[in-house]
């Protein structure tokens, strides 16, 4: 993020994202990060935890939105880690959008649909909050 940041990207405008174990790495940093990030994407993945986003969660990661997916035949990652991480984070006031696909550990086409649209809904959020430059008179 430090090197987006200074390519001139803000981390308003970056996503994490991730799936399995990568997906638990974008929940923790995302969630203690000091600014507020567009989104994170979690996939088939759980919080590695608790505890720690409990000592070190932020306010600003409690603003970010958060996409999580989860397939109900995942016979890596199951389904009951996947609903675990999803009640603690609804339990501490995050905005979390869960979804559950008839899927192993996995994606498939519905829920690379639903990601495509909730990445659009975000951005098109970010845009409309974006400051525009005012043209001189």
């Amino acid at each position: 993020m430090a090197r987006e940041n200074q390519r001139g990207v803000p981390c308003s405008h970056i996503f994490l994202a991730g799936f399995s174990q990568g997906g638990a790495i974008a929940y923790t940093t995302a969630l203690t990060h000091r600014e507020p990030l567009a989104g994170v994407i979690a996939l088939s993945t759980y919080i590695p935890s608790q505890k720690l986003l409990d000592q070190e969660a932020t306010a600003a990661g409690k603003a970010v939105p958060i996409l999580v997916a989860h397939g109900t035949e995942d016979d890596v990652v199951s389904l009951e880690l996947g609903i675990c991480a999803r009640d603690f984070l609804l339990r501490h006031g995050y905005r979390v959008d869960w979804h559950e696909y008839p899927m192993p550990h996995t994606v498939c086409l519905e829920e690379v649909q639903g990601i495509g649209r909730w990445l659009r809904d975000r951005m098109a959020v970010a845009d409309a909050t974006e400051p525009r430059a005012v043209p001189p008179n």
